[in-house]
């Protein structure tokens, strides 16, 4: 059964659905040095390429490690190019960092996975800002089925992410609880992404797209049409590359999408670092050897 929705939110999901948002990368140095210019240029990129909206400061663009001043700049950056722009809070600086992406205009807000009562604050954060929220159901704090409920329920609400990576009866269970609830089931299931589509996702929010954005929106395409081996194909070539990408050490998909992201041109290479996961062995990533096999 449906719950009461806030039209602001009700307003948010209808616009994201059948959106591709891309959960964008933040470009820094080995230093950790970030160029707002350039991102604005990589962020424009994404968009021309197939982007609906860009999910931003969220865990691929490593938003918790990120000053405010510069958290500032990179949603200013994203909100100026028109497209809905989500923003990654959490912590406990939540509701300020909430607060601070309101003021700049974002047309989401998606907290952080929590180990506290996950309830209460979301709720503080949209009594506080008005901004609708995506609820987030992630694979390293998946969050309990009733907690779900409780979040979908809120009416600041308006959609749920989920990525559960491996876990393919969780995910139907999230998605299925989204649209009970009447909000929108966003797949962030990169290694899961066309299967996501047959079992309710009407959206994407994935890291997948923080570099060849159109192997990820080539799927979603296909999926609106008619042509099942479409479909087929290029749920295959999308399989390729998150499974080159969104392998063990696990986190270390945020540098192999920056490397990705280098070799394609959307970034120099100087800035293809990051600096929050593992260290990673071997030569860098390259298109050619997870798109062309």
């Amino acid at each position: 059964m449906s719950t009461a929705i806030d039209p602001r939110a009700a307003a948010l999901r209808d616009r994201l659905r059948g959106t591709l948002i891309a959960a964008a990368a933040t470009p820094m140095t080995a230093s950790g040095e970030v160029d707002l210019d350039l991102v604005s240029a990589y962020f424009a990129g994404l968009v021309a390429d197939g982007a609906g909206g860009l999910a931003v400061l969220a865990h691929t663009g490593r938003g918790p490690y990120l000053s405010d001043e510069v958290r500032a700049g990179v949603i200013a950056r994203a909100v100026a190019l028109g497209v809905p722009v989500v923003a990654g809070i959490g912590g406990t600086a939540g509701v300020a960092q909430a607060r601070a992406a309101a003021e700049l205009g974002v047309a989401a807000l998606m907290p952080f996975p929590s180990t506290g009562d996950r309830v209460a604050e979301h709720r503080a954060v949209w009594e506080a800002t008005g901004v609708p929220l995506i609820a987030f159901d992630l694979y390293s704090l998946p969050c309990p089925p009733d907690v779900l409920r409780a979040l979908v329920a809120l009416p600041g609400v308006a959609a749920l992410k989920v990525a559960l990576l491996s876990d393919a009866m969780a995910c139907q269970r999230s998605i299925a609880i989204a649209r009970a609830a009447g909000r929108l089931a966003v797949t962030g299931e990169d290694r899961m992404f066309g299967p996501s589509l047959l079992w309710g996702a009407e959206a994407a929010l994935v890291g997948l797209a923080a570099a060849h954005v159109g192997v990820t929106a080539d799927v979603l395409r296909a999926y609106a049409g008619t042509d099942l081996r479409a479909f087929e194909a290029a749920s295959a070539r999308l399989d390729r590359l998150a499974a080159a990408t969104f392998t063990e050490p696990m986190e270390g998909y945020v540098q192999r999408m920056l490397w990705l992201a280098a070799e394609e041109g959307r970034i120099p290479a100087t800035h293809a670092h990051d600096l929050h996961g593992p260290a990673l062995g071997g030569v860098p990533l390259r298109a050619e050897d997870v798109l062309t096999s």
